[in-house]
């Protein structure tokens, strides 16, 4: 169960565990953690106001007969619970791959290459809030985020009701 190296010198320490196993798009995932309260082997935990636990999760990935492991480290004020920091740090991760996806496959994120001072930042913010504007829209029209881009780039009466200016 536990067959992390360092998880036979957590046998006298305090802790909770979880492990889940998924298969899909041809990997199989396996995920351990590990959530601790004893805090005194931290260095210096003062320095975190309101710090209640840090934990483990490991990640062990196979994909086409290869195995990768990453493990990651965690400080927080939730209560040491695995399962709670497990679901967590997993539907943060859902919500910031699924943004990022859709940034990239709808408005080219990945192809933008703006350098001058703040213009990064800028366009990310614009492009953020032109996601949301395609996803608030509730006209009858057909077809996902890509195409309702290029119908604002083509439409004068679309990008107004986009805006919220008119209505379809």
């Amino acid at each position: 169960m536990h067959n992390l190296g360092q998880a036979a010198s957590w046998q006298g320490v305090a802790h909770s565990y979880t492990e889940s196993v998924e298969k899909d798009h041809g990997r199989i995932e396996l995920r351990r953690c590990w959530a601790f309260s004893q805090l005194e082997c931290l260095s210096n935990p003062q320095q975190w106001p309101d710090l209640k636990m840090f934990g483990v999760i490991e990640v062990e990935r196979t994909l086409e007969g290869k195995t990768s492991l990453e493990r990651r480290f965690y400080l927080g004020s939730i209560a040491a619970e695995a399962e709670t920091l497990a679901h967590a740090v997993r539907a943060h991760w859902s919500i910031e791959n699924c943004l990022h996806w859709s940034l990239d496959v709808s408005l080219n994120d990945d192809q933008m290459r703006a350098r001058a001072r703040n213009a990064g930042a800028n366009l990310a913010l614009v492009r953020r809030l032109v996601l949301n504007l395609f996803r608030l829209d509730t006209s009858a029209r057909k077809g996902g985020i890509r195409t309702r881009r290029i119908l604002a780039a083509s439409s004068d009466a679309y990008r107004q009701a986009l805006l919220g200016l008119t209505e379809i």
